[in-house]
């Protein structure tokens, strides 16, 4: 947990970016990330130097050259432990003029983080405004896997309430809800092939190292875990840049986070690689079917992103391969002739397992469409049986755009325990789970109106494949008890002598 100090920091840092001229948030983080890049690049420096003096050898990996750069100054100028200690003006300069130039031709650190700055553009107008920037980073204990971590989604937080580029941004509560559905083991091969901040991909690695320690402590599982456990695609390179600073910051030394195309790219070589697949791809989008992968379209003829990234999927996963993926109620009961191949596929090629419907509101403000998740394992040869359905109705916070908390911080997210039958109905969360651990057992006795049933495969496909919920939930109709006619007639009766001996008295009165 970040302290109050440190978020207070952070505001301050944003407040000073956007009096200092640059108002989109996207462009604030940027910054901060190149930022943070050089001064991991001094600390692996460092470690070096270290090793080298310990052991009275030459260092074998100098990030940071002898000698003086292409402009006359000293490369040790360009180390963050150096330059952090200029004056404001100086300091501006030098990391304008001498370090950014150094960022994007650097050969020092070949990870997948050294790519993506290659491009790296220093756009911080002020000097005043650098220097509390790299004074407020160089006061973040970066030893704190945890504070780092933190710190980052902090700002990435900022980023979606800001109300832009917030569709970068599932709801961590929602990643969460989904990791945990999926049960990442060491040996997985995951991949997002719509990573934006890499959300998905840092959660799975935050549930590896609290449910599997060990994965650090094994040498092999411990590379595995570094260099081939996490792939994330984007098309966009300022999120390629933040999503793999984002992996770095929670302890992922060498992610595959590349620049890729997801939908209009062969995927030759990328076939039948991955062992999970968690992703929530753009919506609503259209592609001409010249720009379209041949692949994906051999598989549902379709110029819909949703249908093609759901076909994408299936092209990724190896036999025996899972996912959970949020796509919108469309996918889930479209009538086109794409809509309905691509569920019958799902059902009778593959093994859908879960169709679980998202509340409402869950992408406010940004996005007001209503989303489902769907969890199925590729088999290629069948495999549904029984498909688990779950309508959730609220997820912690409120469904309006202001998507303020309704429960203590304890009682959010999908691993609260103790909720209450009120506290449940405004987070159903940890339901999901309980619910989706027992969907092979007494989840099969519940009858349609409860809050998750299963249908048998050959229900949905006689109503031709419609994954809406609805389509087989049932109402709870309110029972009335009525009277018996005798009894009403007895009441008519007594009724009418009433009337007739007021009619009376009233004539008496007039008489």
């Amino acid at each position: 947990m970040l302290t109050g100090e440190i978020r207070n920091q952070v505001d301050a840092i944003w407040n000073a970016f956007w009096t200092g001229g640059i108002s989109n948030p996207l462009e604030v983080i940027e910054q901060i990330t190149y930022l943070l890049f050089l001064r991991r690049l001094d600390e692996l420096h460092t470690v070096e130097e270290l090793k080298a003096n310990r052991l009275g050898k030459p260092m074998e990996r100098s990030v940071f050259p002898e000698g003086k750069d292409p402009k006359g100054r000293p490369y040790a100028d360009l180390r963050w432990s150096h330059f952090k200690h200029f004056e404001a003006r100086e300091m501006f300069g030098v990391v304008a003029d001498h370090v950014f130039p150094f960022l994007q031709q650097i050969g020092g650190d070949d990870s997948t983080y050294a790519h993506h700055m290659k491009d790296a553009r220093f756009t911080i107008p002020k000097a005043d405004l650098l220097a509390k920037v790299v004074d407020m980073i160089d006061k973040v204990p970066m030893e704190d896997r945890d504070t780092k971590g933190d710190l980052y989604e902090y700002m990435l937080g900022k980023i979606a309430s800001a109300g832009q580029n917030g569709q970068f941004r599932t709801p961590r509560h929602i990643i969460q809800l989904m990791v945990e559905l999926m049960e990442p083991k060491p040996t997985d091969l995951v991949v997002d092939p719509a990573a934006g901040t890499c959300g998905f991909l840092v959660a799975v690695g935050e549930y590896l190292r609290q449910r599997h320690p060990e994965i650090l402590r094994d040498p092999k599982s411990r590379e595995h875990f570094h260099h081939r456990l996490f792939h994330g695609f984007d098309f966009d390179n300022t999120m390629l840049r933040i999503g793999s600073m984002n992996l770095l910051l929670h302890g992922v030394e060498n992610p595959e986070v590349v620049y890729r195309d997801s939908l209009s790219q062969d995927h030759a070589g990328e076939d039948e690689k991955y062992t999970l697949v968690l992703a929530n791809p753009p919506f609503a989008g259209s592609l001409d079917y010249e720009g379209t992968a041949k692949d994906l379209l051999a598989i549902v003829k379709t110029k819909k992103t949703e249908l093609l990234f759901l076909a994408l999927f299936l092209r990724l996963l190896k036999p025996g391969g899972r996912a959970a993926v949020i796509v919108p109620d469309g996918v889930l009961f479209g009538s086109s002739k794409a809509h309905k191949t691509l569920r019958q596929k799902l059902v009778e090629e593959q093994k859908l397992e879960a169709v679980i419907s998202l509340p409402g509101g869950v992408f406010r403000p940004y996005a007001g469409v209503s989303c489902g998740i769907l969890i199925f394992t590729k088999t290629n040869s069948g495999g549904t049986d029984q498909v688990w359905f779950y309508d959730m109705q609220a997820d912690g916070w409120s469904l309006d755009d202001k998507r303020n908390p309704l429960l203590p911080e304890e009682k959010l997210g999908a691993l609260a325990t103790g909720l209450s039958g009120e506290e449940h109905a405004k987070n159903n969360l940890p339901d999901v789970l309980a619910r989706w651990a027992k969907r092979s057992s007494s989840e099969r006795e519940n009858p349609r109106t409860a809050q998750s049933f299963c249908v048998p495969k050959a229900e949905l496909a006689a109503q031709g494949y419609d994954l809406s919920l609805n389509r087989y939930k049932e109402v709870v109709h309110e029972v009335v008890e009525h009277q018996s006619p005798k009894a009403i007639l007895a009441e008519l009766k007594q009724l009418e002598e009433e009337i007739q001996r007021g009619m009376v008295e009233l004539e008496g009165m007039l008489g």
